[in-house]
């Protein structure tokens, strides 16, 4: 793809070009500065999408089910993205799945783009990047776009804050569903899966998982159901896909949608205000200034005074 500037990247993005969302969605990995005016500009085209995030531990078949769902939504004649975060490889810095590879059978449809992006040693299962990447589907005009995380630690729950439609993927085995409760996951899930069903132990885990959710009172309208799958053959994955239309009903009708959205909008404002600043405040010219504290025996407390004073006063001089 030749290097083309702004204007030309965004026209042919606009058109429909797929290496344009190629590079840009390679900007967003990159954190490159250039891509915030282009997605401030693409803006306006989003909004349209419906965000589906699967999440879970590892090894609980997010990416077949990722597969399968794609196949069923491209039955409906949808057009569908994929973001798919895998853990980075500490020799390339990129990501060290291939999820072009794992979803063979459905890449090559032009009607559907998968990508994958490194987490780059984020401590969450999603990547720096994970909202834009989606905001870019969404102006390419992918009716759906499906997040899949990593499943590491804590990463599952940060998929709630870029999905409408959050699911969580959960398999028969080492008391996965009874560890997925205590990590928060109750709480953020819209749709509970229990996948590989053709396990031995899946009836065990099902009545585990039923009694879980029993106790759920909250008042809520919207209680998360139980979908049984085995993504391997495709079984259950239709039920999958009606639970998840029902799920979007509920939040257009209840008002919700709107709720998660403003909720979306202010937390991503947040987050950019805030890489903005960091950017900003952590200057070369600021790092040499804290080393040169370290040796003067100032305590961080004052050095970190004197920093945010200075930045405070070249902010006041750039509004003069």
């Amino acid at each position: 793809m030749p290097d083309w500037d702004s204007e030309k990247l965004v026209a042919a993005f606009e058109s429909g070009d797929r290496r344009a969302l190629s590079r840009l969605l390679s900007f967003v990995a990159d954190r490159d500065p250039k891509v915030l005016p282009i997605l401030d500009r693409l803006f306006p085209l989003t909004g349209e999408a419906w965000r589906i995030g699967l999440t879970g531990p590892p090894g609980a078949g997010k990416s077949t089910l990722v597969n399968r769902l794609v196949e069923d939504y491209r039955k409906e004649d949808k057009s569908v993205g994929v973001v798919a975060f895998d853990p980075t490889s500490p020799f390339t810095g990129g990501a060290l799945l291939g999820d072009r590879v794992r979803m063979e059978m459905v890449s090559r449809d032009p009607q559907v783009f998968i990508r994958s992006l490194a987490t780059r040693g984020h401590l969450g299962g999603l990547a720096v990047g994970v909202d834009e990447a989606c905001d870019l589907m969404d102006a390419f005009g992918k009716q759906l776009v499906l997040i899949e995380t990593v499943g590491v630690g804590q990463s599952e729950l940060e998929v709630a804050d870029s999905a409408e439609t959050t699911v969580v993927v959960l398999v028969p085995q080492s008391g996965d569903s009874i560890q997925a409760m205590k990590a928060g996951l109750m709480e953020i899930a819209d749709i509970f899966v229990l996948n590989k069903c053709d396990r031995e132990d899946a009836d065990r885990a099902h009545q585990e998982l039923i009694s879980i959710l029993e106790l759920k009172q909250d008042g809520e309208e919207w209680r998360p159901p139980l979908v049984r799958t085995i993504a391997e053959t495709g079984e259950g994955v239709a039920e999958l896909v009606r639970i998840i239309g029902e799920h979007r009903d509920y939040l257009a009708n209840s008002g919700r949608l709107s709720e998660r959205k403003k909720k979306r909008y202010a937390a991503k404002t947040r987050r950019l205000a805030e890489d903005e600043l960091q950017i900003r405040l952590w200057t070369e010219e600021r790092t040499q200034r804290r080393q040169a504290g370290f040796g003067r025996k100032v305590s961080p407390y004052e050095l970190a005074k004197r920093i945010i004073d200075q930045f405070y006063q070249e902010i006041r001089n750039e509004q003069t």
